[in-house]
Order: C-alpha cells, then structure tokens, then sequence
C-alpha cells in the first residue's frame, strides 16, 4: 500500500526540491560568471539529471565548447536544437562546432541561418564561405609532412620558439590540477626549455632559468635576433595575487625579460600599452627588432582580439597601430609571427577550416594582401596556430589541438612553385608592346630580361625563399621599379605586377603624394618617408636622366622668408634622395616659396589648415636625358 503524505509535509518536499535546484542554478552561473568551465558543468549536468532547463543547458553546451571538449558540446547543442531551433549567437555557436566535427554541411546551414537575421555579420558570412567549397583545403595537400613532437617532462606544450640547442615552449606539467586554471582545471602554463638530443628524441622539458616563471601562466614568449631579450606574455598578478577588472576578470601582460651571463631570465619590465581592463600577450619582434606585433581586445579593434604593432621610436614603442580589416576581423585574431617578409597569424574567421587557422599576409607599400589560408595538413577543423619558420625556411614547427590538447607539431615542406604574370603600361592605361622588363634576383644576383608582347605582358618564373627587382623600361618613358619577394611564401602561387610608365616631358612639374612639411618647418616627415623612398627608387631606374626637386610654401609669412624656408625643404628632400643612393650630379634642389600655389589660398585669404597644406608640397620634373632632344612640355 503506497505510503501517503499529509498535503503540508508534501508541499515542504516540494519546496525544499525546488530551493536546491535553485541553489545549484546559482552556483552554477555563479562558476560560468567567473569563466570556471568545469566546476559550472559539473553543477549544469546535475540540475538537467532532475529536470530539462534550457538554459541550463545551453550554458552547459557552452562550458564544453570554450574547453575543447566537441563531443559534449555537439551533443548539448543538438538537444538544444531538437526542442527549438537555435539562432542568434547560439547557432553562430553551434556551427563552430560542427565544422570542428566534420560536418561542415550542417554547419553552413547554421551560418546561413545566422546570416538570415544579421546579414551584416562579416563573420558568417565568411565561415559560410568556408563551408561552400570545403575541398579546396585539401588541395596541394602533399605539400607539407607534419608530425607531433614528443616532449618529455610536459603534459601540453605550445607555441615552439626556436633557442639555443632546442626550443622555448609555453607548458603544462600535468595534465589536471583542480588547484589551478579555473578555467580548464589544469595547472597554470610556464616557460620550459627543451633540447634536440637527436632527429627524434629530445631532452626532459626543464623551466627556463630566472624570473620569469611565477605562480600563474607564462607564455608564449618570442625572442629578439640576438637571443638576450624575452618577450613574454604573463598573467596580470602582483605576487601571489591575480588583479582582476570590475568584472572579475584578470587580463594578460606583456613583459620583456634580459638574460645574464649564466643564462638567468631577469631585469622584467613591463610593455607601456598593457592594462588592467584589456588583454595584451602574444609578441612577435620583427629581425631588426624595430617592431613589435601583438595580440589584444584593447579598444579600437574589429572583434574579439586584433593583431596589433608598434614601433620603436628611439625613445620606447610608438602608440599601438591596429593592422586594419584586411588581417583583422569581427572574430578573434592570435599569434602573430614574423617568417622572412611574412606575417603569420591565426584567426577564427577569414576563409577558415575551423577553430582557428593559420593565414599569411604580406605588407606592401603599406597595405596588407588578403590572407591566405595555410590549407591542410597545416590547418584543421581544430585550434592551430602559432607558426615558425626555423633558420632553413624549409621546415619549423606549429601547435594544434587536433589530437585533442595542446601540442607541438614539426613540419617540412617540399619547395614550392612560383610564377610572376605582369603588365607595361602608360600613365593612360595604354599597354606598352616590346618594353625591356628585367627581372633582378638579388639573392643569387641574376638578371633575366624579357620584351612585353602586343598587349604590354610579360611572365618569369621565380625562385623559393627569395627577393626580386622587376625594372620596367621604354623608349621616351621614365622607367620604374617594383620589389618582390617569395621569402615566408608557404604555398605555390602566380604572383602578379603592374608596371607603370611615366612619358619623358622635360620641365613638367610632377606633384609627389603625402610629402608635406609642418608650418614653419622644413625637416622630413615620418609619413614622408614612404614617398620619398619611392621617388628614390625611380631616380636610380634612370641613370641618364636629371632631375628637379621643387618646395613650395604656403602664403603665411613673408614672400622672402618663404623662398628661403622653401630652398631649406628642397635641400632636406634631396639631401635624404642622396642618402639613398641617388646621384647628386644628377639632381638639383630649388626652392619657389609662395609663387605657384594650388589654391585660392593667397595672402590675406583665410583658409583651412588642411588647405595650406596642401601648397606645402614637393615636386620633381626631368630637366635632362642623355642622348635624348630637349622637347619641353607646353605650359
């Protein structure tokens, strides 16, 4: 006979029922809250044993995911997808975890979904791409040999920097510590240094000497060329104790460290753009050590975390420069790394496998080409990331998670194929038949020439891991030059050129582009630079022709005091064109003040800034060629 409770007896079961799930569900987003991923899965799994809750069950789904573990995630989400259609950040979600399954179909169909409520978002769009056209990852596939390397003495290891003997790694020793990350309860990452004992064994993993490693994470760090600097990123602590925003949450630091003479790590300083409100880790130092990319959420970016650089000024690092929406995304840009003239760098968005991807970009004449995606098998639908070149250009080493955690992966790659496709034309876009193109290889120093056909073409093919000069040149034509490099290119291409040929018109004034002075100055700009190098380049295509480099003022000051400040810019401009290589036979300086403005701008007349600048500008024009007749151009 079944046992009955009284009505009251029965309502305080109830109650008491209710008020534990309730207890549980608070400390459940309690742990989520405060990024504790295992802790709020283990209270999440709990209250869904008793009762189904949605979002119990999506946070759990969560948990899972933002720790690498795929399987529960894909199966919390399905169940959440079966009981109603997800959408929003949760089907954004849902499809990076089917494309970190395989099941790449599915997962277009989640972004396309995503896509029908925001169709702006860039990043939907772009893994919705992705998933289109799937195969083309694999293709050229043999390309690379990858293989993990075993590291005694560490559980994980990642971000393998090339050092002494051997490599510097970010690590785990154990596998689990509950004592540790809250995040992933696993212990917190340190610095370890492992040495190459043969082709396949290596020495135990032994922490690097110094200061370095404390009581949270350390790592990755990236060295300077001369091995005695260490840039390192470094959880936000002071002594024993995390600093954490008003949100509960401690960001990463970057920190350089010196090396001693006995191979101690000390004398820490910490980067002058960190912070207690944003993240700054993941520094790569260009070979000359004049720049220093990094990863950071700092404000001004594009998305989650951007790829950032600053420059050494003389006196410390410039203000952070944000690469632009080229490299960087609405989704989450990592570990950058400099090989040769390419920047390496791993992103969750762009043309992606899934997770995240290493791409490579290149910066020419200041702007940043499309990233390319690295394919299989450097890339998966899994985490990979970090990629280095060692000192052959023909092997080094990347990390992934695709056999499950975090781990060291060596790769050679056979050499690739490169080809240039190029065109001659005139200043109106009129292709130039039978124009002498010289290709210059200046790492073994060949030339090789070629005469464009009817429609202005040419084509060479290129050495692997090299520098270029292609010089175009045509009768009564300036020639011109361009620099091209295959150095850090990892996959066979068709790079393209595009030469453009100026007409010889003797004593026509030229305007040369952002090569401007501040008022009352006559110093050489930063931002003047570029032009100037570039006009450089032209100057020494042409060994026969003589030039003119012309300042102008604005009409503020006196009609004399501005031909002389003008004589002083003309000489500053060739002064810095005579640093560069260019004749000074060959050139000459004049300086006109305030005689030829652009503009209404006169004297008396009230103009803007931005106005007077403009007449504050640098000109050139051919005053001779050898062996050519004296035809000057119309006024």
């Amino acid at each position: 006979m079944m046992k009955r409770y009284p009505l009251p007896v029965f309502a305080l079961v109830l109650a008491l029922l209710s008020g534990c799930a309730g207890i549980r569900m608070q400390r459940a987003d309690q742990a989520y809250g405060l990024l504790q991923f295992p802790k709020a899965a283990r209270n999440y799994e709990r209250i869904l044993d008793h009762k189904e809750d949605r979002a119990a069950r999506t946070r759990l789904a969560d948990a899972y995911r933002r720790n690498n573990i795929m399987d529960k995630a894909l199966l919390n989400y399905e169940a959440l997808e079966s009981a109603h259609a997800l959408r929003g950040d949760t089907a954004m979600a849902f499809g990076e975890v089917l494309m970190a399954t395989g099941q790449q179909q599915r997962a277009g169909e989640m972004f396309l979904r995503v896509l029908e409520d925001t169709p702006e978002n860039k990043r939907a769009m772009d893994l919705y791409g992705s998933t289109q056209d799937y195969s083309t990852f694999y293709a050229d596939s043999g390309r690379f040999f990858v293989n993990r390397l075993t590291l005694p003495g560490i559980a994980t290891a990642f971000s393998a920097t090339p050092y002494g003997k051997g490599i510097l790694v970010a690590g785990e020793k154990d596998m689990r510590d509950a004592n540790g990350n809250p995040w992933n309860e696993r212990p917190f990452l340190d610095l370890y240094y492992c040495e190459k004992r043969s082709i396949a064994m290596w020495n135990d993993a032994e922490p690097i000497l110094g200061l370095v490693n404390g009581a949270y994470h350390e790592g990755p760090a990236t060295l300077s060329a001369d091995g005695k600097a260490l840039y390192f990123t470094r959880s936000n602590y002071l002594k024993h104790k995390l600093v954490k925003d008003d949100r509960n949450t401690s960001h990463l630091k970057l920190f350089r460290a010196i090396r001693d003479e006995d191979g101690h790590w000390g004398d820490l300083h910490e980067f002058a753009y960190n912070s207690d409100v944003w993240s700054t880790g993941h520094a790569a130092l260009s070979a000359d050590g004049h720049t220093l990319f990094f990863a950071s959420d700092r404000p001004g970016g594009f998305g989650g975390t951007d790829i950032w650089r600053c420059r050494n000024n003389g006196s410390g690092w410039s203000e952070p420069e944000n690469l632009g929406s080229t490299v960087n995304s609405a989704g989450n840009e990592l570990f950058p790394t400099i090989n040769g003239n390419a920047l390496h760098f791993s992103s969750t968005a762009h043309s992606n496998m899934g997770g995240l991807d290493i791409f490579e970009v290149h910066e020419q004449n200041g702007i940043w080409t499309e990233p390319k995606n690295l394919n299989a098998p450097i890339n998966t639908p899994h985490d990979d990331f970090h990629f280095v070149l060692d000192s052959t250009g023909k092997a080094g080493f990347l990390s992934s998670n695709r056999e499950g955690f975090d781990q060291v992966f060596v790769f050679i790659m056979n050499e690739p194929e490169f080809y240039l496709q190029g065109i001659v034309m005139d200043e109106s876009q009129r292709f130039l038949s039978n124009s002498e193109v010289v290709l210059h290889d200046l790492t073994s120093g060949e030339d090789h020439s070629r005469l464009t056909d009817e429609a202005g073409k040419f084509a060479f093919k290129l050495g692997a891991n090299s520098d270029f000069n292609i010089r175009g040149a045509h009768q009564d034509k300036l020639a011109t030059s361009v620099a091209l490099s295959t150095k850090g290119l990892m996959r066979s291409d068709t790079l393209s050129v595009e030469l453009s040929l100026k007409t010889i018109k003797i004593g026509e004034a030229i305007t040369i582009n952002n090569i401007y002075y501040d008022y009352d100055e006559w110093a050489i700009r930063p931002d003047a630079v570029i032009e100037l190098d570039k006009l450089a380049r032209l100057f020494l295509d042409n060994p026969t022709t003589s030039f003119e480099l012309g300042s102008h003022t604005d009409a503020r000051g006196g009609d004399l005091y501005n031909l002389v400040l003008s004589d002083a810019r003309a000489n500053s401009a060739v002064n810095y064109l005579i640093q560069r290589g260019v004749d000074p036979a060959r050139i000459t300086a004049k300086g006109y003040g305030e005689s030829a403005l652009v503009n209404t701008c006169s004297n008396g007349v009230h103009c803007s800034e931005e106005d007077h600048q403009a007449n504050r500008r640098t000109e050139f024009k051919v005053t001779g060629v050898e062996g050519m007749a004296d035809v000057r151009s119309k006024p």
